[in-house]
Parts: C-alpha cells; structure tokens; sequence
C-alpha cells in the first residue's frame, strides 16, 4: 500500500535526520490500518523547529501535503512544544490551541484530530496524526493506538541511532568490514525466514521435516562453535539457562520481525492477519523474558533459535 497524496500520486518524502521520513511513513501505515481512521497522516522534523507533512492517507485535498507546522503552532506546534500527545474534539473551535493552519485543515474537512509526537532521547523527531471528519470526542482505543504508533518508531529511532554512532566511533576498515559481514547474515537470515514459510505450504511431510531441519541448521551457524564463526549478533550461552521452546508460527514470526517487517509485512508474507502475528510475536516475547522487538530478536539468537 503506498503512501498517497489526495490527487492520487506518491506524496514526496522531504527526508528527516537519518531517513525518519521512511520510518514516519511507515507508522502511519500502521496507524491507519489499526484504527480505520477515515484520515491519518505525519511528517519529520525539517529544521530544528518546525516540521513538514509528507505522509497522508485518506486526504480529499491537497491542502495538507508539504505543509509546515512550526514549534507552537497548531494542534501539532502544541504537540511538538510539549512532547506529548494533544487532541481536540471540534478544531475550528477549540481555544486550546493557535489557528495558524485552519485554511488547510478547513479544507480537508478535519474536526477531530489527535497529534501526538514522536520523542526520541528527550527530541521531537516527528508527529503522527490521527482524525476524523465530525466533530467527535476520539475514541481511548484510537488515542492509545497513535501513541503505541509514536512508541514503535521512537523505538526502532532509537535503535538505528545506536547503530549509527557505534559505525561512526569505529575505524573505517572496521566499518567496512562489518558491513560486509552484516550484508552476508542478512542474506541468512533472509533465506532462513523464507525456508519456514516455504516448509508451512508443503504438504510432504519428509519434505517439510527437512525445510525445517535446514533453518536449524541456519540459526545453529550464528552460535560461536559454527565452523565459520558466530554471526555479528551472537553471544556465548549460558548452558545453565534453559532454552526458550517457542512454537513453529512464533519462530516464523520472529524470523520476519529480525528482518526487520513490520507485522503487517509479516502477516502478508505468512498468510496470516497482522493481529494473529502480533497475538505470536507477544507471546514470544514473553518466553524470551523480553519487552521489546530488538529484545527478543536478540534473545533469540543467543539461545540459538535464530540465526
């Protein structure tokens, strides 16, 4: 599903520090998906006090697309300014906030909208926006998913911030070389995922039995004893702690998200409805002892079950 302007055509990323437009098009993806919001829509920061809308789903117009919302200002300034979630049940109304941008919203027919920011190491990166066209209070459940919306991308942010200042402080060489390295375990870790699937649409079972006995094979390569070293993510295990069993469906879903899917990306590829992958992802997550995606990704490559 593309990210589209009103008229139909692909909205133009203008993209934010390290690519956080990619990642804001992606959450409002989501967003829209779990909620069914008739308009959802976001943008990156684009300087250090203001912030451009590029991604929109459900827009009439193009009032919206490329529109400059700075520190402040609006529903979404207001957001921006204190680094949490703002919401108003009737827009042109609401004395709460400033009316900068009551043209462009006016002509989208906005009454209620949530805007609730993305906030990554105390800094506003972003804003994700959730609304209707009727002068509504906004529902809890739909309010809760914008906020869980700006906490997976705050989290996955925060990750590749990690990864992006260790490859800095490394040596250019070192660099080099671990990037090639990854580049070769990403390519593992590709065929393993798509050796489950394969193995769940093969009627044989000798042929399933050893679709899967091979991405054992794979994920047991990442432990340190492989012949050709453990992969970049691998750690020694700790004999005495007893190996997590997750099911065949949990691992496959495991196996998409360390690839970095989304659930609905996942769900595709598996056949499967983004919330029965989320139902498996969580409860993977709790055999791991893990609270976040990168959590039980990792763990799951200690104990071996993953490559």
């Amino acid at each position: 599903m593309d990210v589209r302007s009103s008229e139909g055509r692909p909205a133009a990323p203008v993209p934010g520090p390290g690519g956080d437009a990619g990642a804001v098009r992606s959450a409002v993806l989501a967003l829209h998906r779990s909620t069914g919001l008739p308009m959802v829509f976001g943008g990156a920061l684009a300087g250090r006090d203001r912030l451009r809308i590029t991604e929109l789903v459900g827009g009439r117009t193009d009032s919206l697309n490329g529109l400059v919302v700075r520190h402040g200002n609006g529903l979404g300034g207001k957001a921006m300014a204190l680094g949490r979630p703002a919401w108003v049940s009737d827009y042109p109304r609401a004395a709460t906030i400033s009316h900068d941008y009551d043209r462009p919203v006016g002509r989208e027919g906005l009454l209620s909208i949530v805007a609730v920011p993305i906030v990554v190491r105390r800094r506003v990166r972003g804003v994700l926006y959730g609304a209707l066209r009727e002068p509504l209070g906004l529902a809890d459940r739909v309010v809760g998913a914008a906020m869980q919306a700006a906490r997976d991308i705050e989290q996955d942010l925060a990750v590749r911030d990690r990864a992006d200042e260790a490859l800095t402080r490394a040596r250019p060489e070192a660099v080099e070389a671990a990037a090639a390295s990854a580049a070769r375990w990403e390519e593992v870790r590709a065929v393993h995922a798509e050796l489950r699937a394969l193995a769940e649409r093969v009627d044989d079972p000798a042929t399933r039995d050893r679709l899967l006995e091979a991405t054992l094979r794979l994920a047991a390569a990442g432990m340190p004893e492989a012949k050709d070293g453990p992969g970049p993510d691998a750690r020694v295990p700790d004999e005495r702690a007893p190996r997590p069993v997750l099911s065949p469906r949990e691992l496959d879903v495991l196996s998409y998200v360390a690839l970095g899917c989304t659930n609905a990306e996942a769900a595709t590829r598996l056949g499967l409805v983004p919330e029965t992958v989320k139902s498996y992802l969580r409860s993977a997550m709790r055999k791991l002892d893990s609270h976040t995606r990168l959590e039980a990704v990792t763990a799951a490559r200690r104990a071996g079950v993953l490559p």
